[in-house]
Parts: C-alpha cells; structure tokens; sequence
C-alpha cells in the first residue's frame, strides 16, 4: 500500500501515524476520499461524474470482491476490510453535490459536509450510529477542508461560516484513545474554524508545530 502514500498530502501521513495497529486502513481511508475529490475536481460533465461514482458505490456492493480488482483505493479498501466501513456510500453521495451542482448554496454545502465529513469521520472510528458531536466534527473538518482548496472566495467564505455555525455541536466531545488521529484533524479544523482560518496548503511549519500540541496536549 506504499503507494497511496504518494496520494496523499502530508497532513493525512502524520494522522496515519497516530493510528497504530489500524494504519493502513485509515490510509485506505483517506485515499478512497482523494479518489472521489479527483472524480469532482476532474469532473466538467455532470453525467459523467455522476457515473464514476457509480462506478464506486458498484465496488462497495460487490460481494463477490471482483468489480476493480487492481485498482490501488479499491484494494487497500479490500486488504484492510475498510471497504465494510460505515459511511462510505455517504461520503460518495457528500461528493456527488459538488460534481452536479452548478453553483452550491447553503443546503448544498450542508449536504456534502453531512456525507463527505461525517461518512469519512463514521468510516475511520467504525461507528455506524455516531454520536452527535462526532457527526459534526466531521462536517466542520470537511467544510474547512473545502475552504482551504477551491478558488472562488465567496465559495470559501460560505463554507467557512456554516462551520462556525456546526461547531458549537462538538462541545462536550469525548474522544476515546483509538480515535486520537480523528481527534487532531477535528481540534485542528474547529481551531482554525473559530478563527476564520481556512486549511492550509501543505505542511507549513506553524502547522507541523500545531498538530504536535494537539497530538500531546489535546488542543
């Protein structure tokens, strides 16, 4: 699985890292949501996005294991028995909005934030029924993420403002030991969030510096 490493920005390589025994399926992971944002960001026809990620959910419901046999994701997905993590489909779904909608209001960034954020975040704690404030952890991570990757501002800013809008729903959050690199990204996103700050591009060194105190410390 060497190979998704390459995938995958620096970020999910220092959260990979705090994942001990189920490393490689968090890779896996976090590989399969780089596929489906290729599929949005390459995507210029509707239709055709759209069939791509059909092509995806047809994976997850084969039983039989052969629909993509030696694709990379598809594998890793396999290998690390993730491709049964809850909130796959959802995450699916959570891209398909930014791959058919032309513009993206305000429910449109809730729907993606609700199947991007909160299926991956469901998927990596392999929790089928999340409590509340793991939901919307997931949703401000995925709506920060956003903010800090497309270009068009208004877009951006919009994103940024639901987040702060969900945050509130994460106190009282107890995260448990096995869910510590869901807990770094989730803390990083709502600080950065409170702050009006988007994600950043690459691993600059404040952000290195933050990920550290918030893997020791907890913030």
């Amino acid at each position: 699985m060497s190979g998704l490493a390459q995938e995958l920005p620096p970020l999910v390589d220092v959260l990979v890292a705090h994942a001990g025994p189920g490393a490689e399926r968090h890779r896996a992971l976090w590989a399969f949501d780089a596929r489906l944002a290729h599929v949005a960001r390459t995507t210029s026809e509707p239709a055709i996005g759209q069939m791509r990620l059909a092509w995806w959910n047809d994976v997850i419901d084969d039983a039989d294991a052969r629909k993509g046999r030696g694709e990379p994701v598809v594998d890793a997905l396999r290998a690390t028995g993730a491709m049964a993590a809850p909130g796959l489909v959802a995450m699916i779904d959570g891209w398909e909005i930014l791959v058919v909608e032309p513009e993206i209001d305000v429910e449109g960034l809730r729907a993606y934030a609700v199947g991007r954020g909160g299926g991956l975040f469901r998927a990596l704690t392999d929790v089928a029924d999340a409590p509340d404030w793991l939901d919307a952890a997931g949703q401000v991570w995925a709506l920060w993420d956003m903010a800090g990757h497309v270009g068009d501002v208004t877009l951006a800013d919009a994103a940024l403002a639901l987040a702060r809008e969900i945050a509130p729903r994460m106190d009282g959050a107890r995260w448990p030991r096995a869910w510590k690199p869901v807990r770094i990204v989730a803390t990083l996103a709502h600080q950065d969030v409170l702050a009006g700050r988007r994600a950043p591009l690459g691993m600059p060194r404040s952000l290195a510096w933050r990920l550290l105190r918030i893997a020791l410390v907890g913030r």
